[in-house]
């Protein structure tokens, strides 16, 4: 009866190119029906529309004008033929510019930002745009959560990492001309891959069948992340007897880019085919590789910026008159997924997909702890260890003269100014004369390079059935599994000139009465052992983790009402397992761990209800765990089997309203949310002093802190709309209203090689402190106007304000009022204490970005230039930063909060000053 109900047929092409446009969506406005063109460019859409006369079709696809489509109708089916959609230039070289300088963040090895990064080119939503491309340089997050809040998914498989639950998206990077295929779900609103995220779901969909036939190169340059890019593509469409294949592949480039020091040199590669086998079959092979090799950036304090500048980096320094970044973060991992496409009957279809990725991720440092073993009076010992070779260590700055009113050194601190002005860049040359001189002494490397490496093998795979019970009704479910084995080790890269490295931990302690030559030993299976370049040394572990989870969703489409409600239940286990025997922890580092298992399961369900075809009103809400990362299960995994107390699974409640009106010139949404999450852990690791109640005069240790029980509360108001002056101007808007804190106050441990013990801090005083992560406010007002010559061009304001430093937890609790003793502080001073523990709030700033750009067509060929420029007036401003954790009580951090200079002051990363993006495409 339904195939009997007229329908709409018709082609959809591109207007330059006449070629056949796949993945366009179709729907019929007033109506649920909605559809996706084929390869071949062609469409029906319909169902009982014997009441109408005429409807219109509303026709959307990303790098395309939206086309408004009215059809009068009869009782047979109606052919529209061909439909012809306009390129938008603006929108596809706007997603161009927003992915170039967006990929490559000064944090991206953290991923700590990269929430955004799924909604640059997956939705018309005016807010999200806003959100990605003007608000996201500024590491803003929507609704306050990091992207392993988000689900990313590639054809359906998803690519979150279990070792902190965010994607890698330099796993990908560089391939914009295959990535423009996105299907976007924001917040815990419905899809139909999975149960999705706090932070939305974006799927990508990579099929050689679902591209736009032809070829495109691009050349790109820029200023920000790299300097230069080259990208080609070419998709064949369908070749004969159902076969279709696409390719692409780019490169990236930079000496440095605009923060001193960071080299940038990455290749991409894709490649899919697809066969349809039959109308009920269809297979696809995709193979991903995008190596990457980046320099990255320091923190540094206000001392330091105000003497050196906001672009200075200490990690680099000239070697032979070459640019060398001792930081270096290297990341390759391919991906390889067969994805097969069932169509059991018209209403149902199973997709079955299957990934594997493997690979390693390292990132460079340089260990200064080399040493000699040496025999004093029959007493075997150990000499050496090197100087931190840091330009902006404390030691070396003008502040730490200047520490003491009664001991002033004017004389070593404006020496100590002077080097760092008139240099302050690492000194390759003197690291290796350091190792010479000991190679002809018969000694070992002082000096080397090393890297900790992360090396990945996953296996995943699912299944999604997609079922249209009826017209109205339609159910979704999946099923899926990970399993990972991820090695974990630290490499020996570079011996700097040197001859050999002794493995040992020259910085380790005497504990529990062993003797400190075996608690300094690595591995006390083979102790003493001496390394070279590309061998493993000071820690070498496993993780074993894997994940089952399923998902069930019913959705029913009433004429005016639409309701969903979704389930699903999973379960992760962690397991490490250590190669090394460490000195310090001889009981507990060798061999397997416990069996971490957490379970999940959540509920979530939405509706839509709509006033008209111009307005309706959305809301959903959510109560579901979620599993911590092995990141955050394991203590100190580098050195042993230590696990959080009682680890427990985040348990997160989420409700959000919208309301949204569309019309030929005007857009509204206007969104309110709620979120919070109980029961979070956080492990992280630093150096300190004003320990109390240890038992010991030694206040100072390098610890592993645990906080556990946390509670975040995220609340605030979304606003974006839109106005179509004329058909060639239109206005923007959007306001990002947020308050993001601490709910509680979480449970502090500390654990360290230093004391026996996991020591108990107990409460944290984190309640009301905001959290950091970029602004929690931010405004736009803009414009953009397209030219019928094809030329077009766009210009924002943007303003930032409620951006705050990330605080240091332990200066909250006891410890703060704490002497060595145990007992108070007696010059404690509560209202001083309240100045000193008041988190910085960074000054509030604007922005102005603008675009442009011409396109032409040449015959059936199609010629695009594009240009950016980001913080046009070169704004200085704080993107974030954090609390030194050195001083951790009232005595210690009062006396450097009352230097002219702290020793220990605030580090923080600044923002991207005046900045540019141009890129020139040609399509055939």
């Amino acid at each position: 009866m339904y195939s009997q109900q007229p329908a709409i047929k018709g082609r959809l092409v591109d207007a330059i190119t006449d070629v056949p446009l796949p993945q366009v969506r179709i729907a019929i406005e007033g109506f649920f029906y909605e559809t996706y063109s084929g390869a071949d460019g062609e469409f029906s859409v319909g169902g009982n529309l014997s009441a109408k006369k005429e409807v219109v079709l509303f026709i959307s696809k990303t790098g395309y004008i939206t086309k408004r489509f009215p059809v009068k109708i009869g009782p047979e089916s109606k052919s529209v033929g061909d439909i012809m959609l306009q390129p938008d230039a603006f929108a596809e070289q706007s997603q161009h510019s927003t992915i170039s300088l967006s990929d490559a963040e000064l944090l991206a090895e953290e991923g700590k930002f990269d929430n955004i990064s799924g909604i640059l080119q997956s939705t018309r939503d005016v807010y999200l745009n806003a959100a990605a491309f003007d608000f996201g340089q500024t590491f803003f997050r929507v609704r306050g959560v990091g992207s392993e809040y988000g689900k990313l998914l590639i054809n359906g498989i998803e690519m979150n990492k279990l070792y902190d639950g965010r994607p890698q998206w330099s796993n990908w990077g560089g391939l914009n001309d295959v990535q423009r295929n996105q299907v976007f779900s924001i917040g815990i609103g419905s899809n139909e891959y999975n149960f999705g995220g706090l932070g939305g779901t974006t799927n990508i969909l990579m099929r050689a069948s679902k591209y736009q036939p032809g070829s495109r190169i691009s050349i790109s340059g820029s200023n920000r992340s790299y300097s230069g890019r080259l990208l080609a593509t070419h998709v064949s469409g369908e070749k004969g007897k159902g076969w279709f294949y696409a390719v692409s592949t780019g490169k990236r480039y930079a000496r440095e880019g605009y923060i001193d020091g960071t080299q940038f040199d990455s290749y991409s590669f894709f490649a899919s085919v697809e066969k349809k086998i039959n109308d009920g079959h269809e297979i696809n092979f995709s193979a991903i590789y995008t190596p990457l090799i980046r320099g990255k950036s320091a923190p540094i304090t206000q001392e330091v910026i105000d003497l050196k500048g906001g672009k200075y980096n200490p990690y680099w320094g000239f070697q032979e008159e070459e640019i060398r970044n001792s930081r270096i973060r290297e990341v390759s991992e391919p991906v390889f997924m067969i994805n097969h496409f069932w169509k059991l009957s018209e209403r149902l279809r199973l997709n079955t997909n299957l990934s594997y990725q493997f690979g390693e991720v390292s990132n460079s440092r340089i260990d200064y702890g080399g040493t000699n073993v040496v025999n004093l009076d029959d007493q075997q010992s150990y000499l050496g260890g090197g100087s931190n070779p840091d330009p902006v260590y404390y030691q070396k700055l003008p502040s730490y003269y200047l520490r003491f009113q009664d001991q002033l050194n004017f004389e070593a601190a404006y020496r100590a100014q002077n080097d760092l002005t008139q240099g302050g860049q690492l000194d390759w040359q003197q690291l290796y004369s350091a190792n010479i001189i000991n190679n002809g002494n018969g000694n070992n490397a002082v000096y080397a390079l090393a890297e900790d490496v992360n090396r990945d093998q996953q296996l995943s795979a699912n299944l999604i059935l997609n079922w249209n019970v009826e017209n109205n009704f339609k159910v979704i479910a999946s099923a899926g599994l990970k399993d990972l084995q991820s090695e974990n080790f630290a490499r020996l890269k570079d011996l700097l000139g040197g001859r050999a490295f002794l493995d040992i931990d020259v910085f380790a302690e005497e504990v529990s009465g062993s003797p400190l030559t075996l608690a300094m030993q690595s591995n006390l299976n083979d102790p003493q052992r001496l390394v070279n370049s590309g061998d493993t040394y000071k820690y070498n572990y496993d993780i074993q983790a894997s994940e089952i989870e399923g998902f069930l969703q019913a959705q029913y489409f009433f004429r005016k009402l639409e309701i969903s409600l979704s389930g699903n239940i999973g379960e992760i286990r962690h397991q490490r397992n250590g190669y090394y025997k460490n000195g310090i922890y001889p009981g507990n580092s060798f061999g397997v761990s416990d069996l971490v298992t957490f379970f999940e399961y959540g509920l979530k369900t939405g509706f839509t209800y709509k006033f008209s075809g111009r307005q309706n009103v959305e809301y959903n809400m959510g109560y579901f765990l979620k599993a911590p990362g092995f990141k955050n299960v394991f203590i100190n995994p580098r050195q042993n089997n230590q696990i959080v107390e009682n680890p427990e699974e985040e348990i997160i409640q989420a409700s959000d309203i919208s309301y949204r009106y569309r019309s030929s010139k005007f857009n509204l949404r206007l969104t309110g949310y709620y979120t919070r999450i109980n029961n979070a852990t956080e492990v992280s690791y630093y150096f300190t002093n004003g320990l109390g109640g240890l038992g010991r005069r030694n206040t100072a240790a390098f610890v592993q802190e645990a906080l556990t029980d946390i509670e975040k509360q995220h609340i605030g108001l979304e606003l974006g709309t839109e106005y179509q002056i004329t058909p060639t101007l239109k206005i923007k808007s959007a306001l990002a209203l947020g308050q993001f804190t601490y709910a509680n106050n979480p449970r502090l441990s500390l654990s360290s090689a230093s004391f026996e013990n996991s020591v108990s801090y107990g409460k944290a005083n984190l309640k009301d402190y905001r959290l950091a992560g970029g602004p929690q406010q931010a405004a736009l007002l803009g414009f953009e106007y397209r030219d019928p010559g094809y030329w077009w061009f766009g210009a924002t304001v943007n303003h930032f304000a409620h951006a705050y430093i990330d605080i240091h937890a332990l200066s909250r609790t006891s410890n703060f009022q704490m002497d060595y003793d145990g007992f108070p502080l007696l010059d404690y001073e509560p209202q001083v204490a309240e100045k000193l523990l008041k988190q910085e709030r960074f000054d509030d700033y604007f922005l102005v970005n603008m675009v442009g750009g011409k396109s032409w067509r040449i015959r059936d060929k199609y010629l695009g230039i594009f240009v950016s420029v980001n913080n046009l007036l070169d704004q200085q401003y704080k993107s974030g930063g954090f609390e030194q954790a050195r001083n951790s009580n009232y005595r210690t951090l009062k006396q450097d909060r009352d230097r002219d200079l702290p020793v220990f002051g605030n580090k923080y990363w600044l923002g991207i000053g005046t900045s540019f993006f141009t890129n020139v495409s040609f399509r055939f």
